[in-house]
């Protein structure tokens, strides 16, 4: 199978572009993001030469990656040269609702954001482009904001004049070619085999004049795309990899003394704690765990077994998993990468004391009405501690106190910036660049990679059966 051109925008430290890189059938020729920290950490990893904008317009030149508004990003250079995929995310907030004067009808704003990414695709006309947003995208604005983008991109013959009024682009005047929508839908990341309950929107589509708008061609390349795509999910969708399996770099039935050792920390929490809730959570969590990890991951994650031989081909393809990543065997307190990312950070010894009285899998709930009470919050995520057993909450990109993420050990309060990455399946050997927290702000925005490699290997079969 031929290597396809890749052209990434929103590109941040390249989660996404690398899961293309890692299917080792696509070559990014060039990417952009406004931040400097996110291109150096892009630059590091993925070897394109870090630029910048030097004037108002910058073109695109190959092997770059260019820190720069995409507002200046000219495009027009590479209009002649065939490029395969444009992929990328813009940012989530970019739609606005504006309503008339009496408040009747509704009408969605497009974002200068997102409608740089339309005139990406107008001027450059890819045979294909990979779209990712938050899955809040779907019902903003009352479900308007995601209409509006598919109409775009199926329509963007007609639709293109209105999008560049927005941008007040003069850009390529004649119409544009539309793209058959081919995917849309909203994936949870956990079901292909990243320990992290992760949601995203992935819209994929193919440039009309490559199916003919033939309907029978068009269904095939849709099923080609989700028979793929289908095939690399395994067993994860009812059997999930875990942040221990994850940290430890080894499969749960290799890992029950050190589970058993972790979880029995916390014996008489609820007597510490002395609130109902913390009697609560011994009737309903402690006094069901076995102190097997098969036993109590099975509970965790509320999984009835088909089989004996379904369990352990389970087991088996976390393992596989592991070894993909390059994980097995590699417990992560062992490593010590350059970028310092797996340094422990220290914490204000009121959070460790809190952090002592929450349990894996509870927040700052557990300590309401207590001396570790954290006064003013209601968000679920604050100060919660990962489950050892089931995927872990969406790492967050930024955030005040207590949105760190937390370790499951009581032993341990926040996350290292490894661990984060580990979650986000990004390879130890990936080295990001910046402050910490622009690190972190660089792996809460990532892509998984693990998960991008799976839809680049759909992508390529589609692509692959354009040409024959």
């Amino acid at each position: 199978m031929k290597r396809f051109t890749v052209i990434s925008l929103f590109s941040g430290a390249g989660g996404l572009d690398l899961g293309f890189v890692q299917s080792g059938l696509f070559s990014i020729i060039f990417a952009n993001d406004i931040l400097l920290s996110a291109m150096q950490t892009y630059s590091r990893n993925l070897g394109l030469k870090l630029s910048a904008c030097n004037s108002r317009k910058s073109e695109v030149q190959i092997g770059t990656a260019l820190t720069c508004g995409i507002e200046h990003v000219d495009f027009e250079p590479l209009k002649n040269r065939e490029t395969d995929v444009i992929i990328g995310g813009p940012p989530c907030q970019d739609f606005s609702i504006v309503r008339g004067p009496k408040w009747e009808g509704v009408e969605v704003k497009r974002g200068r954001l997102y409608a740089h990414f339309v005139r990406a695709l107008a001027v450059l006309q890819p045979k294909a482009f990979l779209f990712e947003n938050v899955p809040g995208l779907v019902s903003a604005n009352k479900g308007l904001a995601y209409k509006i983008i598919l109409e775009d991109f199926s329509h963007l013959n007609l639709r293109w004049d209105d999008v560049r009024k927005v941008i007040g682009t003069s850009d390529f005047s004649k119409p544009a070619e539309s793209y058959e929508i081919i995917f849309s839908n909203i994936m949870d990341f956990s079901q292909f085999g990243v320990p992290q309950k992760r949601k995203r929107l992935i819209i994929v589509g193919i440039r009309r004049d490559l199916v003919k708008s033939e309907d029978n061609r068009t269904r095939r390349i849709k099923n080609i795309f989700l028979k793929v795509l289908n095939n690399s999910e395994g067993l994860f969708n009812k059997y999930p990899l875990t942040p221990i399996e994850t940290f430890e770099g080894r499969r749960l039935d290799e890992l029950n003394e050190v589970y058993r050792e972790i979880v029995k920390k916390w014996d008489g929490i609820w007597l510490e704690v002395n609130t109902e809730e913390a009697m609560r959570w011994k009737t309903k969590i402690w006094d069901k765990l076995t102190f097997n990890i098969i036993n109590d991951y099975l509970i965790a994650n509320d999984i009835k077994p088909s089989s004996k031989e379904e369990l352990e081909e389970a087991i088996n393809q976390h393992e596989e998993v592991l070894k993909e990543l390059g994980y097995y065997r590699v417990p992560i307190l062992s490593l010590k990468p350059a970028d310092g990312t797996n340094e422990i950070p220290n914490e204000d010894p009121a959070v460790v004391e809190r952090m002592k009285r929450i349990p894996f899998d509870e927040n700052h709930e557990f300590t309401r009405g207590t001396k570790w009470e954290v006064e003013g919050r209601n968000i679920s995520l604050v100060y919660r501690r990962l489950h050892p057993l089931k995927p872990a909450y969406t790492v967050a990109a930024y955030g005040g106190g207590g949105t760190h993420g937390y370790h499951y050990d009581r032993s341990r309060t926040t996350l290292t910036l490894r661990e984060r990455a580990r979650l986000q399946t990004f390879p130890d050997t990936f080295l990001f660049s910046g402050s910490k927290t622009q690190i972190r702000a660089q792996i809460g925005e990532a892509v998984p990679p693990f998960v991008a490699k799976k839809f680049a290997h759909a992508l390529a079969e589609v692509l692959s059966e354009l040409e024959e």
